[in-house]
């Protein structure tokens, strides 16, 4: 039998000479996973694991090893602050998003209350961020696909069950919720180019393509969700994307062209122009 130390000890060998780059901390993750502990631990106990439990360990680092994402074996992934729920079938949430929760923030941080509307929501990370940070927040999430229902329905029913979640096409929305009005419109779409999709990680393979790929010049989205929902924001009410690495550009003249004002681009930590928004 081996002492939970030796496990991860050996998983992280496995997983560097898989090529994954960061095999010490991965490892961990898998170990205290496997054993139920709640990271991070300061000291792995040093009493023998199961057979049950090292076999387990095995198993997992080697779909890892195969490039299966590490948000996926573990089930649940942080943002924000937040844990959320993070099966296959759903876009894992990214810190490059943070930026996007960070602009509503700031535009919104002196109201007394907002009403938040989220289009391609996926594991629902955005409302539920905004929510925690954010007072008298209401609003509805808007998602495509059957297989993130469970985790957006998990979590917001954790840290943001005010909301109402609506399944259909953001292209194609139902009706009524089209009548509504909000005050901030927030949407990640998807934004990958033709070119983008050829050259994925391994690992981004395992998630959604309807997720990832927003046509050949990865603009589709924005070109058509721009129209379509302006009349759903309230007077003065701000339109927020997050868009792809060097698309800000592009998404700003459209809304431009949409007869948006006070357009302006945010810029994330690592200095890439990341989100764009507009006011009506």
């Amino acid at each position: 039998m081996v002492t939970p130390t030796q496990a991860q000890r050996m998983t992280q060998q496995k997983l560097a000479a898989a090529g994954i780059q960061s095999a010490a901390w991965e490892s961990r993750l898998l170990t205290e996973f496997v054993l139920g502990l709640s990271h991070p631990t300061l000291i792995l106990p040093e009493l023998p694991m199961t057979e049950e439990d090292f076999s387990r360990l095995k198993q997992l680092a080697q779909r890892r090893c195969e490039r299966f994402p590490l948000q996926y074996l573990l089930g649940t992934w942080e943002f924000f602050g937040l844990e959320f729920v993070v099966e296959e079938g759903v876009l894992i949430p990214r810190q490059d998003t943070e930026i996007l929760v960070e602009t509503v923030l700031e535009l919104r941080q002196n109201a007394k209350e907002t009403r938040l509307l989220d289009l391609c929501s996926g594991s629902g990370c955005i409302p539920a961020a905004i929510t925690s940070h954010l007072r008298n927040v209401t609003g509805d999430v808007l998602e495509l696909s059957e297989q993130a229902m469970p985790c957006l329905r998990k979590n917001l029913h954790r840290h943001a069950p005010q909301f109402t979640i609506w399944q259909g096409d953001v292209l194609s929305p139902p009706e009524a919720l089209k009548q509504k009005r909000y005050d901030i419109i927030t949407c990640n779409p998807p934004y990958l180019t033709g070119m983008d999709m050829g050259s994925l990680q391994e690992e981004v393979r395992y998630e959604p393509e309807m997720a990832l790929y927003g046509g050949e010049d990865g603009l589709t989205f924005y070109r058509r969700l721009t129209p379509l929902w302006k009349p759903g924001l309230a007077k003065g009410g701000w339109l927020v994307y997050e868009v792809g690495v060097g698309q800000a550009q592009d998404v700003q003249a459209i809304l431009e062209e949409n007869d948006f004002t006070d357009c302006c681009i945010v810029k994330d930590l690592a200095g890439i122009q990341r989100v764009v928004l507009g006011r009506t």
